[in-house]
């Protein structure tokens, strides 16, 4: 690939140190999402600021950096409202190593990545926090969004259900927990099972058809169209299903169940730039261990391999 080089003010060029494979990866790998190749890999990273361009101030070379997967100009419409993933100055759905679907900017296994946009979207990674904790920017944020912003409406019943597989399920718990909430994790995996319970959940292994206790908030993240169903069933009236699942395909929704329960549905991708400082808070101060969630380390030189194999989260380190 060319390396790339700065090409106007206040972009920066970063040198990855750390780089996850998001969930969408693992789907890739095991062929249930193809996308059309080639296509630079990954867009979960830090990394060191290599050198920056005029009117950067956000950080300097040598500085440690959480990049964010999308790209945005923190200045435009969508961008003030906090939809930094809908960015008005680049085309939709622009971000790191995601091929053709995510436009050409490159992707995060490489040794050169520019920034177009460094004093929006950097965020300069908090003291003392491990590089390979952080680096999961794009899985922990769509995991903040499907917890934090409704735990405040349910002070008088913190209870979460969460639908698991691949990693957002259990960042959700983590973070859920983190924020006080009670949480039951439910599963087919016995590692997964395993993780959620050391990050204090009740985890639960039923089949798709079983009834489950009505929850004020339900989470979904399998992209299993039974699943989610189950989790319809599994919001009580009045309370709130956030849905994370990527279905490739078109599905049917209960929506007269969903009418007379008075279900809110919530889908939709991660913000992640928006949601990152809040992300890297609870990191700092010890509340949220995504370590815990990381199914596999590997050292840069073994990352053609790694990332072939990987079937769990991945974190490659230089």
């Amino acid at each position: 690939m060319p390396v790339p080089v700065l090409t106007g003010p206040g972009e920066a060029l970063v040198r990855p140190v750390a780089v996850a494979t998001c969930d969408l990866d693992t789907m890739i790998n095991a062929g249930s999402y193809p996308l059309p190749l080639p296509y630079a890999l990954g867009h979960e990273f830090v990394a060191e600021v290599l050198t920056v361009s005029e009117g950067v101030t956000v950080a300097a070379p040598g500085d440690l950096v959480v990049v964010p997967f999308q790209i945005s100009c923190g200045v435009c419409r969508s961008c003030r409202r906090g939809r930094t993933g809908d960015c008005n100055a680049v085309p939709p759905l622009s971000a790191y190593g995601l091929g053709a679907m995510g436009g050409d900017w490159g992707g995060a296994v490489s040794d050169v990545v520019r920034v177009p946009f460094a004093d929006a979207m950097l965020v300069p990674m908090p003291p003392g926090v491990d590089p390979a904790a952080a680096a999961s920017a794009d899985n922990l944020t769509d995991a903040w969004r499907t917890v934090a912003p409704y735990l405040s409406d349910t002070e008088d019943d913190r209870r979460v259900l969460v639908f698991g597989a691949w990693s957002i399920g259990l960042y959700a718990v983590a973070i859920a927990r983190a924020l006080g909430a009670a949480v039951t994790y439910v599963d087919d995996d016995p590692g997964r099972l395993a993780v959620a319970e050391q990050l204090g959940a009740t985890a639960r292994e039923v089949a798709e058809n079983a009834r489950l206790e009505l929850a004020p908030l339900t989470v979904h993240t399998t992209g299993r169209p039974g699943r989610l169903r189950q989790a319809i069933k599994a919001t009580e009236p009045g309370g709130t299903l956030v849905d994370t699942g990527i279905f490739p395909a078109e599905q049917p929704m209960p929506l007269m169940r969903m009418y007379t329960t008075g279900l809110t549905f919530v889908t939709g991708r991660a913000q992640c730039r928006r949601d990152l400082p809040a992300v890297l808070d609870l990191i700092a101060a010890g509340a949220l261990a995504p370590s815990v969630v990381t199914g596999h380390t590997a050292g840069w030189s073994d990352a053609p391999a790694a990332w072939a194999g990987h079937t769990h989260k991945l974190v490659l380190r230089r």
